[in-house]
């Protein structure tokens, strides 16, 4: 079974994405150590609440460099929410620098008539990288579950895995780069679909496991 390091920070949404990624088949390993993301075969960056407490509470416990050497090893990573954010360059929520793992900002959704923000509940993904692993068996533009204010601006749009329409705004909603994905809904709070890409993740760790 494969071992999945699940950062703790103070800031996931840990029991919900533990109990998905169980669903899924893998072993999740709530750490904060370093040896444990070392030893993992892949890691899992969740995340809730604001980006300034996210990133000084990676740095307070010395989890960037940990997390840049898992990225750097070429083990599957998986981002949620704001464990996608903090891997970007700087964000409109705050003033601290990002992890800068890839480059872009987050910025906050345009107030405009008939639009509510935070973008809070379901809607569907448009597929930028529809034979993504994370994509597989899934219907065309699956209706996932979101709950932010703030969105990803990668400097390089093709990095962005699916993107997601409110009011008249498309952004990015998942990325993917080599072995980084990152989503910004809830997989765990998604139903089934949520389940079949934490599914689709864990097998892509097994595939490469067996290698």
């Amino acid at each position: 079974m494969a071992t999945i390091a699940v950062i703790d920070y103070d800031m996931g949404n840990l029991h919900s994405a533990c109990k998905g990624l169980e669903k899924a088949g893998a072993k999740p390993l709530v750490t904060d150590s370093p040896e444990d993301i070392a030893n993992a075969d892949a890691v899992v960056l969740p995340g809730v609440g604001s980006f300034d407490p996210a990133v000084q509470h990676i740095r307070s416990r010395g989890l960037e460099i940990p997390i840049k050497k898992a990225i750097d090893s070429g083990k599957p990573f998986l981002g949620i929410c704001l464990g996608l954010q903090i891997l970007f360059d700087g964000s409109e929520e705050g003033q601290e620098p990002g992890l800068g793992i890839i480059p872009g900002m987050v910025r906050r959704f345009r107030s405009e008539p008939g639009i509510t923000i935070p973008h809070m509940g379901w809607n569907q993904l448009e597929f930028a990288q529809p034979h993504l692993s994370l994509w597989q068996q899934l219907q065309s533009e699956p209706y996932v579950y979101f709950v932010h204010s703030y969105y990803v601006e990668p400097k390089d749009p093709q990095v962005s895995a699916a993107m997601v329409t409110h009011g008249s705004q498309t952004v990015t909603a998942a990325i993917a780069h080599d072995n980084i994905m990152a989503v910004q809904f809830h997989p765990e709070k998604s139903a089934d679909n949520g389940l079949k890409i934490l599914a689709n993740f864990v097998s892509s760790i097994k595939s490469k496991v067996a290698v």
